[in-house]
């Protein structure tokens, strides 16, 4: 996404006014700041000073305990952030303000290790080889009544769900909360994060949303607004919503399923269609399968990056548990659609919707094209339950396990590069940590007393 001339933009504004403007950490938390109009014009021209803490510290703002690309030993300065004039949007639900995006793509210190120049980078290489990338991204999330204690209260013997039951594609419930559902499709799309559909998934107070889909990089600023877009709008309805993978042991889990296709440098043709097959996969569709099932095991921090994301992976959950695909299968880890030529793709079900969505996307693009550049060759696809397969390879059951795979191999460097890799890992080796030392309820429930 190329930066448009700010100052058209900047005629738009109310000299009055001011703006918001956000980055995305390596959490995929959206960090930002709200600015004068005045104090934009000068970022326009000399960038925008941003301190480099927020990749230093976890989403908890707890610093990391080792030296990395910031720290004590720095100083914590100011690094330069780009904002990217093209996200511009007014935000419908809180006055119209003006939003923008920004990322540290010129920021000596930090480009390396930015998600969102990560992604544009690799989008960047996907162009190169004749690309044009197309994606979209599907979010199922909880819904909870707003604790009378407020927002960031949330704990689960406190929650309560807005509806009860299990009541997947419910008319009933979702005219029940028909303002606030209303008010996600009008606004979110007022926002420019167009959605396709909104339904209930199993699960109380569980839904489920589809965003149109478009380029890669648009794709991902969609999502992670999404995201936001979706908390703040719930929150002016009484309701907190949450993005966790695995909120309860007694209920499905929350996927961010990513969809992908290549199509050709003039957006006209779908290169992973091919009408001469009976499964309608393009060669080139089928190696850059085979690649993102390959890298799979060795990138998986990225499409499940906290604790919580492996206690979504169970048997007969609707979430993948092994290294698989299959033709409309959704007991695989990448389900294949096919048919028409401007619908065919492929929809990775392993990402949980606590997913950095520039991270997840950037992991699966890249690891489409490395089996396109390796023409890897792929395996046949499962037929009925993949849960009851002995053959397959499972995904990793813990973080600290799946860490450990990323460590143990060079795909991630080969992918991303050395400097994120290494400070990716290191984030995720302290969020480890973070768990090893924790007292969790379960304890406390299992042991206080009894032991």
């Amino acid at each position: 996404m190329d930066i448009k001339q700010p100052g058209h933009t900047i005629q738009q504004l109310n000299q009055n006014e001011h703006v918001r403007f956000a980055i995305a950490d390596i959490d995929g938390v959206l960090r930002g700041k709200s600015i004068s109009v005045a104090k934009l014009k000068k970022a326009a021209e000399s960038e925008a000073g941003f301190c480099n803490v927020i990749f230093g510290w976890d989403s908890a703002d707890l610093i990391y305990g080792e030296k990395g690309v910031t720290g004590w030993h720095t100083g914590y300065p100011d690094s330069k952030a780009t904002i990217d004039f093209s996200t511009f949007r007014r935000t419908p639900w809180n006055h119209q303000i003006p939003f923008f995006l920004a990322d540290f793509r010129h920021a000596e210190d930090l480009s390396a290790v930015c998600p969102r120049t990560l992604l544009r980078n690799i989008a960047a290489e996907a162009k190169l080889l004749g690309f044009e990338p197309k994606f979209a991204t599907e979010y199922e999330w909880y819904t909870f009544e707003m604790p009378e204690s407020g927002i960031g209260t949330i704990s689960e013997s406190g929650t309560k769900p807005i509806t009860a039951g299990m009541f997947g594609y419910s008319m009933l419930r979702t005219s029940q909360y028909s303002s606030y559902v209303n008010d996600l499709f009008g606004m979110l799309r007022e926002f420019d994060v167009p959605l396709e559909s909104i339904h209930t998934e199993t699960g109380n107070g569980a839904y489920e949303a589809a965003i149109e889909y478009t380029n890669v990089e648009e794709a991902a600023d969609r999502s992670v607004l999404f995201k936001t877009g979706v908390k703040e709008i719930a929150h002016k309805h009484g309701i907190s919503a949450s993005f966790m993978a695995k909120w309860s042991e007694d209920l499905p889990g929350s996927g961010a399923h990513i969809h992908q296709s290549l199509w050709d440098e003039q957006s006209s043709a779908n290169l992973f269609f091919a009408a001469d097959n009976e499964a309608g996969m393009s060669q080139l569709m089928r190696h850059y399968l085979a690649g993102q099932l390959h890298c799979l095991p060795y990138i998986l921090p990225m499409l499940a990056p906290t604790i919580n994301s492996y206690k979504r992976f169970v048997e007969g959950s609707w979430a993948s548990t092994t290294v698989s695909w299959g033709l409309d299968n959704r007991t695989t880890a990448v389900r294949v659609l096919t048919g028409r030529p401007e619908s065919t793709r492929i929809e990775l079900r392993v990402p949980g919707a606590d997913v950095n969505p520039y991270l997840a996307i950037a992991a699966s693009l890249a690891s489409g094209l490395y089996g396109i550049k390796h023409e890897m060759d792929l395996d046949d696809p499962t037929q009925g339950n993949e849960y009851e397969s002995e053959d397959a390879v499972g995904l990793p059951k813990t973080l600290k396990e799946a860490v450990s795979n990323m460590k143990g191999s060079d795909i991630a460097n080969e992918l991303f590069g050395e400097a994120f890799t290494s400070h990716f890992i290191q984030s995720r080796d302290w969020e480890c940590l973070q768990f090893e030392k924790a007292v969790t309820n379960w304890e406390l429930k299992r042991y206080f007393e009894i032991i």
